[in-house]
């Protein structure tokens, strides 16, 4: 890879269209100068918006695409509509040819998986993808998987996601042994479901290969960073993620009316006011905008389909970070580690059965 990071991008993808992707694309231009991008989608509708950001245009090249995969379309359907010829699916084509070094779409999240796995492919010794979010604590930003790719999940599947998760913690917070923890309805080893316990003994015998394996973690434990990747399947992981979202909408709305309710009240938000943007800020889902699609032969990137081009380029940024940082690599290599223990699996589900 040279210096320059080369994103395609499916302009299409998302509830509002290429404006976002195109505006969101132009600020994040202005962060990393070193960025070009090839946006995938009906010209049309995006190169009048390119005209309206001279400094974008130069690095970026339009592909047409007639298709464009709807956001409510099952991933059956999208795969047999969109194969070949949809914004979605070309966007993941120029990273497989390696044309660009990262993909990116706001677009119907079932549909980009299933399109990702088929076009790129799991990884050698990697059974399911996951999708990862990077995630604000009290102490720092850490990796949270699966959060929507696999619903249900055998301990191979947790043990999977530990590894992918490990390396995406290798690759954005530079530590050589990141831990992790097994998102459980308690900290004790008697608790929580076979898989989970399973998996549990599983990473225990593996810690030191590339993580250290801290136990079982608790809900509570995200918000204070206690580990710095967690470990859940996707139907649980996506509940926490839209509870956390949810929960920072509502808590910023009670913010705001107290702030408001009195005169008081505005005096005392007048004199806090650079403290109170220094918390909106953090406390805004768009500055952690993007998943990670973790576990295939190319890197991905899912924006929320909702944001505005504050997230996007806030995705945008996360993928430039991914493709400069060399994730697939950290994969393989952590993936390198792992497979005498992983063959072991049978010997560690009787030795924990029988104890």
């Amino acid at each position: 890879m040279n210096d320059r990071i080369r994103i395609s991008v499916d302009a299409m993808g998302g509830d509002i269209g290429p404006r976002v992707a195109i505006h969101g694309a132009a600020l994040a231009l202005k962060e990393r100068k070193n960025t070009s991008f090839i946006f995938h989608g009906r010209k049309e509708a995006i190169e009048p918006l390119l005209e309206q950001f001279p400094e974008l245009k130069p690095v970026s090249e339009v592909r047409h695409s007639e298709t464009v995969i709807a956001m409510d379309e099952k991933p059956s359907q999208a795969l047999r509509k969109g194969r070949g010829n949809s914004s979605m699916w070309a966007a993941l084509q120029s990273v497989k040819d390696g044309e660009a070094d990262v993909a990116i779409s706001g677009g119907n999240t079932g549909a980009l998986m299933a399109m990702a796995t088929f076009c790129l492919r799991p990884m050698e010794g990697i059974s399911r993808p996951a999708i990862a979010a990077i995630w604000p604590t009290l102490r720092s930003d850490i990796v949270v998987l699966d959060v929507g790719a696999t619903v249900g999940g055998d301990a191979k599947q947790l043990v999977d996601f530990a590894v992918l998760g490990s390396a995406l913690a290798r690759s954005l917070f530079d530590q050589d042994l990141p831990t992790v923890g097994l998102l459980n309805v308690g900290s004790e080893e008697v608790k929580g479901l076979d898989t989970v316990k399973d998996a549990g003994r599983m990473l225990s015998h593996a810690s030191g290969a590339g993580f250290l394996y801290h136990g079982f973690v608790e809900g509570d434990d995200i918000g204070k960073g206690t580990v710095d990747v967690v470990v859940t399947e996707g139907f649980t992981g996506n509940i926490v993620l839209k509870t956390a979202e949810g929960t920072a909408r509502q808590v910023a709305g009670y913010l705001r009316g107290a702030l408001t309710a009195n005169f008081m009240s505005k005096v005392g938000a007048f004199f806090a006011r650079q403290a109170l943007t220094a918390l909106r800020r953090k406390m805004d889902p768009r500055t952690v905008n993007g998943g990670v699609f973790l576990g295939l032969n190319g890197i991905v990137i899912k924006s929320h389909g909702g944001t505005d081009e504050i997230g996007y380029k806030s995705a945008l940024g996360l993928a430039y970070e991914m493709a400069r940082s060399h994730l697939i690599d950290k994969i393989s290599e952590g993936l390198s580690r792992f497979p005498p223990i992983v063959e072991s699996q049978p010997e560690l589900e009787a030795e924990g059965k029988s104890a």
